[in-house]
């Protein structure tokens, strides 16, 4: 009995200091454990990086839109309309000519011929009266109508020179019509038809009309 007594309280404070012993060493432990796993161990286990999006303020340029690819695409069908009514506005003025040119050839070189004949103005300038042609009937060309009536009482025939002049008064380009064999009353139409740009724009002028 005196032994157990006697002994109690030491092997319970030598109990004691043990298990403090072994709480400090388990807490070190976890402390030793906790950083390395925080320095990154490769035998640890670790949790993956979630995947964040690109900075887009490092992106150089301007990513296309749906309202520039419309934009682009409105611009692109304007050309293409812009080049066909150019080719058709060609074709149509080339067609004019032809069908113009046609029917007068002959009578303008006939003409041309009689007025190297002639020196100012002419006998028939008050038979002569022009009368501008719609540009949507002639494919855009300058033309004009050139009246020629036979006021006299007999059978003639007609020469008649037209002058395109620009604003300065200068003469551009020179066309000739004619019309033969006109009797007393009757009236010709021919057309006298300007080959020039339509810019500057032009005006044209009776300069010459004769009767023979």
């Amino acid at each position: 009995m005196s032994r157990r007594t006697h002994g109690g309280p030491a092997r319970t404070g030598r109990s004691r200091a043990t298990a403090a012993l072994l709480a400090t060493l388990t807490c070190g432990a976890a402390l030793v454990s906790c950083s390395t796993n925080s320095g990154g161990d490769s035998g640890a286990a670790s949790i993956a990086p979630r995947a964040t999006p690109p900075d887009t303020s490092r992106f150089s340029g301007t990513p296309p839109s749906a309202l520039a690819s419309a934009a682009s695409s409105i611009i692109g069908s304007a050309r293409a309309s812009a080049s066909a009514a150019a080719s058709s506005l060609s074709a149509a003025a080339s067609e004019f000519e032809a069908s113009v040119s046609a029917d007068t050839a002959r009578a303008s070189a006939q003409a041309q011929a009689e007025l190297k004949k002639v020196q100012g103005p002419g006998n028939a300038r008050s038979d002569v009266a022009m009368t501008g042609m719609p540009r949507a009937k002639t494919g855009g060309l300058l033309a004009v109508l050139v009246n020629i009536t036979n006021n006299t009482d007999r059978t003639a025939s007609y020469a008649v020179q037209i002058d395109f002049k620009n604003a300065d008064g200068k003469v551009v380009e020179t066309r000739f019509v004619g019309a033969e064999n006109l009797k007393p009353g009757q009236r010709a139409q021919p057309v006298a038809i300007s080959r020039q740009p339509t810019q500057p724009q032009l005006t044209p002028v009776l300069a010459k009309a004769q009767r023979y």
